[in-house]
């Protein structure tokens, strides 16, 4: 298979659905999740301006363990709860956080990271993991980025089917 990165152009929103489209044209027809996760990272990554981490972490039944990413090596194992992937998970909720110094219980894998967004992957109601993005950049990320993002999320979850 080939693929082409595409440069993306028009307002956040309309760059967002760009990517979109990439990563579902990226991983059609296939439901390997850490191929596709491997996949989507590095489009993400190299897609979006001011980010030094893009990758996945997968639930094992008992605490997030780190999947397929772009960046410095990260943290291994999260606890649920803990940090802002372990909250993302906990909750089911997405975490954007503007000030990660300022998030209680942050969890520093890069000290270069000022900002964080991490949006849980759920399917039929089960935690399957999370997308995390960090920025060494303060209030790198906002709704424009949750949404777009979440919607990436979604490209990826429905390549794992009814697991």
């Amino acid at each position: 298979m080939s693929f082409t990165v595409t440069e993306l152009h028009g307002d956040r929103a309309e760059q967002y659905r760009q990517l979109a489209d990439q990563a579902e044209a990226l991983v059609t027809g296939e439901t390997d999740r850490i191929a596709n996760a491997a996949n989507i990272s590095a489009l993400i990554y190299h897609a979006l301006t001011e980010v030094n981490w893009v990758g996945f972490y997968f639930f094992d039944g008992h605490e997030l363990v780190v999947g397929p990413f772009q960046g410095k090596p990260a943290c291994v194992r999260i606890a649920l709860g803990k940090g802002v992937c372990g909250t993302a998970a906990a909750t089911q909720q997405t975490q954007l956080v503007p000030d990660v110094h300022a998030f209680a219980g942050h969890i520093a894998c890069d000290a270069e990271t000022r900002s964080e967004i991490v949006v849980p992957l759920v399917l039929g109601g089960e935690l399957v993991g999370v997308l995390d993005l960090d920025s060494p950049a303060p209030d790198r990320f906002d709704e424009a980025d949750r949404h777009g993002l979440e919607a990436i999320a979604e490209v990826f979850l429905r390549t794992l089917g009814d697991r």
